[in-house]
């Protein structure tokens, strides 16, 4: 099962039904109380940034407490706690100021549920029970890129199988069964960081998609054979926004903070060959975290924010040329719904915008959350899911 095969009325991954932050076409409201939108529920959870994936009536997240990572499902339309599954981690960050994890979020696939903790711990869970399927270690079996911050990459489904990114001499990405957890293929050599792969298809041709330290590549999802690549180094290996693929004119959008900048790379497609050319790069934009998204012919994202002010930007996909910035809104992150984003800021605001290459537009904004909120929503028919380091609620933006 391919990421293009999702349900259109759940959000059952990272990036949702296509990996993109896109929502399904839905009716939400421009307008709310000075209250914000109906809170449908709101409850503590521990600490972490793991995105909510959501398969109603359930959602599935990840949360750390000391000495444990706990999987956790719960119904989606209460909260309240269904089952928990939890693993021994007595993993510490090198930068203890910045939580300890976990950062990867589920992925939900039919009846299971697969999740990679942040000592690289790929497991496979029964989604009714929790039960435990089968487990592949990255870090300890496979010798994998091990992370100053954890592992943060979010696996990706590909028929049958379920890919992650690994790190090192022939395990840059890995596939494995998804019924028995079995080596289905592991290539290439270059060490991890902590972006998330996405599929993309190229005038009928499949390819996985990964930013790892030093280079953006793609591979055949069947047997991981490699198809192009493009060098792209951050400073300390600390890529991690997932890139963004756009079909209508095969362009793809990276960027990173600590010196590396911003591209975009043009695919073409000649038989079973492609050729990638950078189109254009720019060292003012910064994508520390968090998400870009595209609407029309311009990139929204914030850039900065490790040691200066993120600023929300606006950039023209073609050229690189920067519209606006806006420094009123820092550190955000960002589901498109329709031709408007959702927004949910570092400091718990949440906000619906109308953006456009002429300036942005805030439509409705309203506290929601209080502590550190980077991970970004995720949206099921008019249900927004959020949280932030130690919450996590839902709201109805009918």
């Amino acid at each position: 099962m391919s990421a293009f095969g999702q349900q259109r009325s759940s959000w059952t991954q990272w990036g949702g039904p296509s990996r993109n932050f896109v929502a399904p076409p839905a009716v939400i409201s421009d307008k709310w109380p000075a209250s914000g939108p109906k809170l449908l529920w709101k409850r503590p959870l521990g600490e972490g940034f793991s995105a909510i994936s959501v398969d109603p009536p359930l959602l599935f997240t990840m949360y750390g407490k000391p000495g444990e990572e706990v999987v956790i499902a719960a119904d989606s339309a209460t909260g309240k706690t269904k089952w928990e599954h939890a693993t021994p981690v007595t993993f510490r960050s090198a930068y203890a100021e910045m939580g300890i994890g976990p950062y990867s979020s589920p992925l939900v696939l039919k009846d299971r549920i697969l999740t990679a903790g942040v000592t690289g711990r790929l497991q496979c869970l029964e989604k009714l029970t929790g039960k435990l399927l089968w487990t592949q270690q990255l870090w300890l079996d496979h010798r994998a890129t091990r992370l100053d911050y954890g592992y943060a990459s979010s696996p990706i489904a590909f028929r049958d199988s379920v890919i992650v990114p690994a790190g090192g001499a022939g395990k840059s990405l890995m596939a494995f069964q998804l019924t028995g957890g079995k080596q289905l293929w592991s290539r290439n050599d270059y060490p991890n960081a902590y972006s998330s792969p996405i599929l993309i298809n190229l005038d009928g041709l499949e390819q996985l998609v990964m930013l790892m330290d030093g280079v953006l590549f793609a591979v055949n999802p069947h047997n991981g054979d490699p198809q192009w690549q493009v060098p792209f180094r951050a400073e300390y290996g600390i890529a991690v926004a997932t890139p963004v693929w756009s079909p209508q004119d095969q362009l793809l959008f990276i960027s990173a903070e600590y010196g590396a900048g911003a591209k975009v790379i043009q695919l073409r497609r000649d038989g079973l060959r492609t050729t990638a050319k950078e189109l254009w790069s720019s060292n003012r934009l910064r994508l520390h975290h968090g998400n870009a998204i595209r609407i029309g012919d311009t990139y929204y994202f914030t850039s900065g924010g490790k040691g200066s002010q993120a600023i929300l930007s606006a950039v023209d996909a073609h050229s690189g040329k920067i519209h606006w910035q806006e420094r009123s809104i820092e550190k955000a992150t960002f589901v498109q719904a329709g031709s408007r984003l959702i927004v949910l800021d570092q400091d718990g605001y949440l906000m619906l915008a109308d953006p456009s290459p002429q300036g942005f537009k805030i439509l409705a904004k309203a506290p929601l959350l209080t502590n550190l909120s980077w991970t970004p929503p995720s949206l099921v028919g008019t249900q927004l899911f959020v949280r932030d380091r130690r919450t996590m609620a839902a709201v109805d933006l009918a």
